[in-house]
């Protein structure tokens, strides 16, 4: 047996777990695949037809795909494994996501891998529109020189009106800029500081920003609202000669408007790389506008750059790996948005809120305490302090205590934000978040509480003397001893506290005993009378068995609730007990499974009053 000496030691967990397998279904990066390879099971199968991809499905644990593939609620039903399903491109519109969310599948795509090719694009087909640049390069491969019929117009000076600045609008007006232009959008949610910061006049509709373009640009989703924004009526508020583009999405311009508006002369000109439908069909109105000599048409290559179709499927790919890891989706599409900076800060949290529910699964729930007083609870509340309480989205956290409560006791192991309440629900675990926004006096500049406790319909009256908790402004309780008529119950509240240390967790509290470890790895948590002699009766019996320990943390019992005990009779009546203050938990982390066997030798030492084995 050897015990280091290095403090806390992060313990690797140990799995049987099969290797999660991914899907690829069309065409990804080989950077991106190599970096899936390194830690999962990948297969690439190209040119499935529905029924093949349904066959397969029920072996993986990822679906990757791009706009082909059509996912779904049939495919997603028969992915019996699935935990995500990623497109690599911006859309989802073949993904099913609300048949995903049902089964519990993030959805996630790459919204920002594709921003300057969208935008340098919008900047190339504007510029050709300009000075007619596919014309001439058909007039001179055909043998022509036709210098006086293909007079441009120089873009600066001009106005371009930009619909939607969002980051690709953004990103075409600093380009917009850079060449000159005056740059105006209508947006309802854009920031007034954020345009005024990239040159950008702000109109509030789009009636008052037409009329004043030389160039308009969409970049807007299809959405009920957007469908057909630019239709007759908008084309004729638009200046005699003014140009049009669109490297958003099909649908938003009404195709037989515009090839109306440019047959009058109206509309000079038009730049179009999406259309309605993909390829356009022979007699629509799409294939009328491709083949107009006004029109400059790109068979929707917005993306179709190598550094963007890099960015997405590396992009997509990392977040394949990180959420089969189980981390924080960072572009689910139906999942709660977490905002960058919170992202970051969110992680550790997450990661420590799960252990503290495996923790309280495993330690008050296990073989140890079946038949005593501790027991599973199904009322939990979950307790944020500090500056934690500044976050705006604290779902993941919720979900990541669902996570951790079920694991090791159901088969529901894909639980996720896009499910968490469902699962909870179904299990019949109520669990409450408190923020408290008063300042903590710990040391730590977050503290996560979770306070497990008896359902209100098992409560009981009785009249003992108990531990009474108050409630303060902050959420907190205060312990005082009383002796009144109060609602007890047959199962006392468990409580565990910790914190984030940068990117480390840490637990500092179970229940009356002050600690400070990592809760992760193979533990052995010992309960026990704090007398000489403890320490080594413990690693003598596990050096025995050949596990070595790791780490140690000896808990004492906190100096506020000294004299706290539970009864023994398993009403949850308490009393103070001053042979209770020499108790203390010895923490373990250690190398090798603890059997029962082992377990039960601990418990039979003198002074030790129970053992609880964990895997965290």
């Amino acid at each position: 047996m050897t015990l280091s000496t290095n403090g806390l030691t992060n313990v690797a967990k140990e799995s049987s777990e099969p290797t999660p397998k991914v899907l690829i279904a069309e065409k990804v990066s080989q950077d991106g695949i190599a970096l899936l390879r390194q830690n999962l099971d990948v297969h690439e199968k190209k040119g499935l037809s529905p029924e093949e991809l349904e066959s397969i499905i029920p072996d993986y644990d990822a679906l990757i795909v791009r706009s082909e593939t059509k996912v779904t609620a049939s495919l997603l039903k028969k992915g019996s494994r699935l935990r995500v399903v990623a497109r690599a491109g911006v859309g989802v519109d073949n993904v099913d996501v609300d048949a995903a969310t049902k089964q519990g599948v993030i959805v996630v795509n790459s919204p920002s891998g594709n921003i300057r090719a969208a935008a340098e694009h919008t900047i190339a087909l504007m510029l050709a529109v300009a000075r007619n640049i596919p014309d001439g390069c058909a007039s001179i491969k055909a043998g022509k020189w036709e210098r006086s019929r293909l007079v441009g117009i120089e873009v600066k000076g001009r106005t371009l009106g930009i619909i939607g600045l969002g980051k690709v609008g953004l990103l075409v007006a600093r380009m917009a800029n850079g060449l000159g232009m005056n740059v105006c959008a209508v947006d309802p949610y854009a920031s007034p500081e954020i345009a005024a910061d990239h040159n950008v006049t702000l109109h509030l509709s789009l009636s008052a920003m037409l009329p004043v373009v030389d160039f308009l640009t969409i970049h807007t989703p299809l959405i009920a609202s957007t469908k057909g924004m630019i239709s007759a009526g908008e084309l004729k508020m638009m200046k005699p000669g003014a140009r049009i583009l669109n490297v958003a999405r099909g649908g938003v311009i009404d195709e037989q408007a515009l090839l109306e508006a440019l047959e009058s002369g109206h509309i000079a000109g038009a730049g179009i790389d999406v259309f309605t439908t993909e390829p356009p069909a022979e007699s629509g109105s799409a294939a009328k506008l491709i083949s107009h000599p006004r029109v400059v048409a790109t068979p929707h290559l917005g993306a179709s750059t190598v550094e963007a179709q890099e960015n997405v499927s590396l992009d997509v790919c990392t977040q394949v790996i990180s959420i089969l890891s189980g981390e924080l989706p960072r572009s689910a599409v139906n999942a709660p948005i977490i905002l960058p900076e919170e992202y970051k800060k969110l992680q550790p949290f997450v990661r420590l809120v799960e252990k503290m529910g495996a923790l309280y699964t495993q330690h008050y729930t296990g073989p140890a305490r079946q038949g005593s007083s501790k027991g599973h609870q199904q009322a939990f509340d979950l307790v944020y302090e500090g500056e934690i309480t500044n976050m705006t989205n604290t779902k993941p956290l919720f979900a990541a205590l669902v996570k951790g409560l079920l694991q090791g006791i159901s088969s529901d192991t894909n639980v996720n934000i896009v499910n968490a309440t469902l699962l909870a629900k179904e299990r019949g675990l109520i669990i409450n978040e408190q923020h408290s926004r008063d300042p903590i006096t710990h040391t730590y500049s977050s503290l996560v509480t979770l306070r497990a406790r008896p359902s209100r319909s098992a409560s009981q009256e009785r009249r003992r003397p108990m531990l009474h908790s108050t409630p303060s402004s902050s959420g907190a309780t205060t312990a005082t001893a009383a002796t009144t008529t109060i609602t007890t119950t047959k199962m006392q509240e468990q409580i565990i506290q910790g914190f984030c240390s940068d990117t480390q967790i840490f637990i500092s509290r179970l229940d009356r005993f002050n600690t400070s470890f990592v809760p992760e790895g193979r533990l052995v948590v010992c309960h026990n009378f704090d007398s000489p002699g403890m320490i080594g009766c413990v690693g003598s019996i596990l050096g025995k068995e050949g596990i070595n320990i790791n780490f140690m943390s000896v808990a004492p019992v906190r100096s506020d609730l000294m004299g706290v005990k539970n009864d023994g009779d398993g009403d949850g009546q308490q009393q103070v007990d001053g042979e209770r203050e020499h108790e203390a938990l010895m923490i373990l982390g250690v190398d090798k499974e603890v059997g029962p066997d082992v377990a039960k030798t601990l418990e039979a030492e003198k002074g030790i009053i129970d053992v609880s084995v964990m895997v965290l």
